[in-house]
């Protein structure tokens, strides 16, 4: 078993490095996007981001697992709490309101509060037809990170309070709203994800946005059992399970 890292870590990735490594994981950190013979066909794991994995998961022959693009915009209202909508950019230049976008499965539309939409970048800079997430504005009290594994929270922790930077360990309500959006919802997301949610300032749990596991920060999370939602959530196509198929970036 081999889990493959891209040439520049950040402070998770240094963590979950360490705990493959104290399970006898070898780690390879990769200077650029090529990938070495020697790498090519022995069942190798990915922690990295979107842009690095599209270039070297192919080569590797790993299955990167993500939520489906709308997959927010199609959770019942008791989930999200606000209206959300995924849409072309070129149909949300239109909207001349705030509204909080961002791109569903990678970073290359900012997450941000717009003004309007005049805001966006424009189509000199973007495919009118990109698809993105357009959402009324909400402020969490508090947002919780959930590692998903098989239909349960594996592991998780707070990282903000009012949208600063505070990790704190799993709140009862935040793992016990993430019971019962698996419970409902489950079945509509990969076996390995992150989800994740907060308390808005109405004092209501909310589904905040699902993120692929291989790319992301696990914060105060036991960064063992995140290796371990990580290495289901980008493993070797050869072991891809039938059900998570069709949620293969």
């Amino acid at each position: 078993m081999v889990l493959v890292l891209p040439p520049r870590l950040t402070a998770s990735a240094r963590t979950l490095r360490e705990s493959a490594r104290l399970r006898g994981v070898r780690t390879v950190q990769l200077p650029d996007h090529e990938v070495p013979q020697g790498l090519r066909g022995v069942g190798a794991y990915l922690h990295a981001g979107p842009s690095f994995a599209d270039a070297v998961a192919p080569a590797l022959g790993i299955a990167p697992l993500e939520a489906p693009a709308d997959w927010l915009a199609r959770l019942p209202v008791p989930f999200v709490r606000r209206e959300v909508r995924a849409v072309p950019i070129g149909e949300a230049y239109g909207l001349r309101r705030p509204v909080f976008v961002k791109s569903p499965n990678d970073k290359s539309i900012p997450a941000l509060v717009y003004a309007d939409g005049s805001r966006l970048p424009g189509p000199d800079a973007v495919d009118p037809e990109t698809l993105v997430l357009v959402s009324d504005v909400v402020t969490f009290e508090e947002e919780y990170r959930l590692y998903l594994l098989d239909g349960q929270v594996h592991t998780g922790s707070r990282y903000a309070t009012r949208g600063r930077l505070h990790l704190a360990p799993l709140s009862t309500g935040a793992l016990a709203f993430g019971a019962d959006l698996l419970a409902a919802r489950g079945h509509t997301l990969p076996s390995a994800i992150v989800v994740d949610v907060g308390l808005t300032d109405a004092g209501r749990w909310a589904v905040v946005e699902a993120n692929a596991a291989w790319a992301c920060g696990c914060y105060a999370s036991d960064p063992d059992r995140a290796l371990d939602v990580v290495l289901r959530a980008a493993g070797p196509v050869a072991r891809l399970a039938e059900r998570d198929s069709p949620f293969v970036r």
